[in-house]
Order: C-alpha cells, then structure tokens, then sequence
C-alpha cells in the first residue's frame, strides 16, 4: 500500500508540473458569444508602448476613461512599455505561466511565435464578420470603422497562417531626414529621388578634411555623413528594390545570397572611407544630425519629432544645435520608378482566456483603439498615420495637415512632411512574409550590416572568405539553419524565464524520482522472490 501511495504522489507532483509549465496548451478556440453580458464586469488588461512620450500617455488614459463611460462594467489596466522587444519577451513568459495580457500592441512577427501556444491568440477573422460586435456591428456602442475603411494594405500586414491574428494599429515607414544646408554646400543638389549612388557620392564627398583634421563642410572634428537606424530595414529593403531573396512566406530563408554579399561589400567601401556608420555602432541618427555632424539620417517616419534644428524632441543640448535646413524624402533607392519602402508600425492583437466575455470585452476596446478619436490624436504625437480611410479623409485630420509649419509643436514641419511622405507612397510600401521565426530573420538580416561594419573598422579584410564565414556565423547565431515554421529558436524566444526553468527543472526532478523509486522496488520485489526459494 506505501508503493501505490509513493507512487501516486510523485505522479500528482508531474502532473502538477506539467499543468504550471503548460497552463495555455489546453485553452479551447475562441467562439464569438450570441450576446455580450452587460451585467457582468470585467476587467482586462492592456499593454501598450508610448516612447516615453506623455502625449501619448495621455491619448491612451483618455481613450480608456471615454471606453469605460460607454463601457461601465469594463475596467481597462494599462501597462506601459518603452521597447517592443520587453513586450514580446515578457508575452511570451506570461504564456508559460497563462497569465497573458488580453490586449497588447504587438508585432505580426511577434505574434507568429505567440502562436506556437495552441489557441494563445485568438484569429479575428469571425469577429470581422460578426454582425453585431464585428467591425462596426450594430451592437457597438461608438462610432467604430468598417471592415472597408481598415486600409487594405495596412490589414494585410495582419493576415498570416490563414487568419487575420491582429488589426493594424499605427503605421510609419522610413524616411531620409537631409541637412540641405550641408548638401548644398559640397555642391550637390538634391534629386526628385534619392538613389543610393547618389546618397554614397555625396557621403564620400563629405569625408573631406582640411589640414588640421577638421571636417571641410562643417569644421568640427566629428562628421559621420550617412547613419542608418535600423539596419534590419536597410538590408531587407536593399534586398527588395534589387528584387533579391529574403524569405518566403513557408519560412524558407534565401537571405543568404550573392545580392546580398554584393550589397555588404558596397556597405564596407563607404565604412572605409568614413562615410557611413550605423545607430548601434556611433549612437541616434537625429543627434548627430542636429549636431551638424550628419548629412544623411534615416530613420523612421515616426521618429520625425527627434529631427531638425527646431524638433520639438531633443536628446542633445541648446549649444551643440546647429541652424540648417531639413529635408524629407523617400529612403534611397536602386530604381526610381519603382519605389519600395517597407511598412511598418504597432498592431493590436487579442488573448485568448477562458471565459469567451472576457475576449469580447477585449475585442470591443480593441476596436475603440480604431476611432478617428484615438487614431487622429495618436498620429498627431509623431509621423505615424491612421490605419483607416475614415480617419485619414475626416476634415480634422485634412485640417491637421495643411497646418504644417505653423509652429514646433503639433503642426512641426518635419514631422507633417514625414506623415506626408507616407501617406503619398502607401501603394508603394510592403511587408515582410510573417512565420515562426520571421522576427529572427529580421535581426539577422542586420547583424549582417552590423558585422561587417564592425570589422571594417577593426581593420579586418572584408572578402569572398570573409562573408563566407559571416553566413555561417549569423546562420548559427539566429539557429536560422533549422526549420524556422516547426519550433521556435532559441533566438527568437531570448533565454528561457525563470519559471520555466524552475518547473521544467522539478517535472525532471520528478521523473527522475519515479524511475528511481519504481527501479528500487523491482530490485526489493526480486530478492524477496530469490529468498523465497
């Protein structure tokens, strides 16, 4: 009787285990109910990033206070985050332990490795379509969008494995934020298009010192003429305009080709020459910009606040400013008359949980985050734009527009032609194919750029060798080698969290224990039957 009593113990220990190491895995699909219940409460939770920025702070508090008025019996927690990778992370140790928010902005690629927990998010595609609580059902109690208003290239982003598993939030791209000042006076003008040959031309040109070591253009000693934030966007946008691999939406990774060492050994020549660096290697764009230090910044459309001599955002002191004229044009591209520039920008995604109101709830705040209220507010803190045609063509919105330089704040210029810049060229923008292992691509495809500027200016030979080891390092270092749409890799989760080392780390404890114990029992049970006789 102690044997069966052991034994059924360590057996509710290992199962205890495997329910804290897995509480999701067993969560049902979620069913959009006949009727919202208005005589329950609720309470859900929302995470969101701001940027530090108390506008958008602010936007947030009130678009919960003004749901909540028509929403009494939901109660809306917001979180606030200043990095989508802490958000990502700290999502996916929530699904080891269940306890998921149910809202949260997010990203495609993101939300693709979410889904290696069965049922995690929830799709959207019959909550679209549900006449009363769907995309402007009859049931919603405010002025929500149509499913014809979300604009299409925007929704697309959303749509992977078969489902809608988000809905488009705020949208930026790229942009090239231009000293003219500067340009102007190496002799140059700028173009109607900016190409990359004439972006490196004018870099190079700007590389020039005098006797003392000073930079001729703007007699200081630090002068980095071309600095790219995010070199994942430089890589995969090169890549793209030349027409070259990248992914395909199986998660077949093509990245590794001769475009993409042709571009890399381009990359190196400028890094050599001193024209050209990235954010992670010298530091922000925007401050070596405004600093006169910086020719050519690109960074995103919603970092237009951060630039200029008159930004309304500054991270550098009145003293280092310098007065110049900032233009605003497409990123550089390798054929003018066919534009590409990658889309990008927050979505929203829901959670699933066990009580299908509770999803419902969450579902209506979500589509609240599409008024022309929020999405008007929201795109005015920054170059974002609103991801529905109803906001963009509202004549608040329009009037916001044509205000564009009538002071620093809210109409600054740069950011109005940053918004501008985006809203012209939204047929020319596109996405990345999304799957497990999607947003580690992403990072390798600028660890390329990374690396090789790094060892550029450590002085080591960038060859046909060289990026023959460079594949297989970024290859190793992202797992990018093994199947990236059966199991997620080590790169694209980060380390295991601590509780789950800690429960995966008791449930072997646990096995052990059993095997341990079952292994002695029959070693006791064959003496007594070897005495026996």
């Amino acid at each position: 009787m102690k044997k069966y009593k052991m034994l059924l113990l360590l057996t509710i220990v290992s199962l205890f285990v495997l329910t804290g190491c897995h509480g999701s895995r067993g969560r049902e699909p979620f069913a959009v109910p006949d009727k919202f219940d208005t005589s329950r409460d609720y309470e859900i939770t929302f995470w969101a990033k701001n940027d530090t920025n108390k506008t958008q702070t602010d936007i947030y508090k009130k678009a919960i206070e003004d749901f909540e008025e028509l929403y009494p019996n939901i109660t809306v927690n917001i979180r606030l985050y200043t990095d989508y990778s802490v958000i990502y992370n700290d999502v996916i140790t929530n699904i080891a332990t269940d306890t998921t928010p149910n809202v949260c902005i997010t990203y495609p690629d993101h939300i693709a490795t979410y889904l290696t927990g069965a049922n995690v998010v929830i799709p959207l595609d019959n909550l679209f379509a549900d006449e009363k609580y769907g995309l402007g059902g009859s049931e919603i109690l405010f002025d929500a969008p149509v499913r014809d208003e979300l604009l299409p290239q925007f929704l697309d982003e959303c749509s992977f494995s078969g489902h809608y598993y988000a809905v488009p939030f705020m949208r930026s791209s790229e942009a090239c934020y231009i000293n003219k000042t500067y340009v102007e006076a190496l002799g140059f003008k700028l173009p109607e298009t900016l190409t990359w040959d004439y972006i490196w031309e004018v870099a190079d040109a700007a590389t020039a010192k005098d006797e003392n070591g000073n930079y001729l253009v703007n007699g200081q000693s630090v002068m980095i003429p071309f600095i790219y934030k995010s070199t994942d966007n430089m890589m995969i946008q090169m890549l793209k305009q030349k027409n070259a691999g990248y992914s395909t939406p199986e998660g077949e990774i093509l990245i590794f080709n001769d475009t993409t060492k042709e571009l890399l050994i381009n990359i190196a020549d400028h890094v050599e020459k001193g024209s050209f660096s990235t954010f992670k290697i010298s530091s922000y764009p925007a401050n070596f910009l405004n600093a006169g230090q910086c020719i050519f910044a690109i960074d995103s459309t919603a970092g237009a606040t951060w630039m200029g001599s008159h930004a309304p955002l500054l991270d550098i002191s009145e003293e280092q400013l310098v007065e110049f004229e900032t233009a605003v044009m497409k990123i550089p591209q390798f054929d003018p008359s066919n534009p590409a520039m990658i889309s990008q920008g927050p979505s929203v995604c829901v959670f699933n949980k066990e009580d299908p109101q509770e999803v419902l709830a969450s579902w209506l705040f979500t589509q609240y985050l599409l008024t022309n209220e929020v999405q008007i507010a929201y795109s005015q803190t920054e170059g974002y734009v609103p991801v529905t045609s109803k906001a963009q063509a509202s004549t608040e919105y329009q009037d916001y527009l044509s205000r564009s330089g009538e002071d620093n704040d809210l109409h600054y210029d740069v950011k109005l032609k940053a918004a501008k810049l985006l809203l012209e060229n939204q047929d020319s923008t596109f996405v990345t194919p999304v799957f497990n292992g999607s947003a580690s691509l992403r990072s390798a495809a600028g660890q390329l750029i990374e690396n090789v500027t790094k060892s550029v200016r450590r002085k080591e030979t960038v060859d046909a060798s060289y990026m023959e080891k460079l594949y297989d390092d970024v290859t190793s270092l992202y797992r990018l080698d093994q199947k990236s749409t059966s199991v997620t890799s080590k790169a694209e989760l980060g380390p295991l969290p601590k509780t789950a080392v800690i429960l995966l780390s008791a449930l072997g404890l646990a096995w052990l224990l059993i095997i341990v114990y079952v292994c002695r029992e029959a070693v006791k049970h064959r003496k007594t039957r070897h005495n026996a006789h």
